[in-house]
């Protein structure tokens, strides 16, 4: 916590966030043609894990990296709000975060978002299953980051948004896969 803090003074690691915290650093690649949002066959899972693995080699090839999966729950410690994988697909996480949002009177209505992390070296093919989950929105918030918490890939149904350490490093592997960039003039 208190390296992010120390490198991310703007905010806790949200990933919804990033996009907008660190818009100068960011580009957002689409995981099918067309900007087609969901998978529907398996040559179209086999395009969105090449596309979000294609792009996490360039980031993290050869390196450890910290994986960020997350739950929430209307207390700190309590059952998830919501059925889902996190800890089948993820099961080294270990509890790294808690974000309280506490701002109605009323305890039924906090929201406490909860950070899991492990680290591993980065190899294609080890996230599979989770980006697949991704894919197809049955985990939310994760993010791939590297150790310095320089390189964040937070991948989404629909895409990934990425944040490189400057803008330059940004221009360069956008213009790698303009293909893959929304016509948008936001870059949505």
């Amino acid at each position: 916590m208190a390296l992010w803090r120390e490198r991310h003074p703007s905010g806790p690691p949200v990933a919804h966030t990033f996009r907008t915290r660190y818009a100068d650093r960011w580009v957002r690649f689409h995981s099918l043609p067309g900007s087609k949002r969901y998978p529907e066959s398996e040559d179209e899972y086999a395009i969105v894990l090449d596309r979000y693995s294609t792009i996490l080699d360039e980031l993290f090839a050869g390196t450890d990296v910290f994986v960020v999966t997350m739950d929430w729950s209307n207390t700190p410690t309590g059952h998830a709000g919501y059925p889902t994988p996190r800890q089948i697909l993820h099961p080294d996480g270990i509890r790294w975060w808690t974000e309280s949002e506490q701002d109605d009177s009323d305890p039924r209505f906090h929201i406490h978002t909860r950070l899991y992390a492990d680290r591993r070296r980065w190899n294609r093919g080890c996230l599979d299953g989770l980006l697949r989950a991704v894919a197809d929105e049955t985990l939310v918030e994760v993010f791939v980051v590297d150790t310095e918490l320089q390189r964040i890939h937070h991948p989404y149904d629909g895409g990934a948004d990425v944040i490189l350490a400057t803008p330059a490093e940004r221009d360069r592997v956008r213009d790698q896969h303009t293909d893959w960039l929304s016509s948008h003039p936001a870059g949505l």
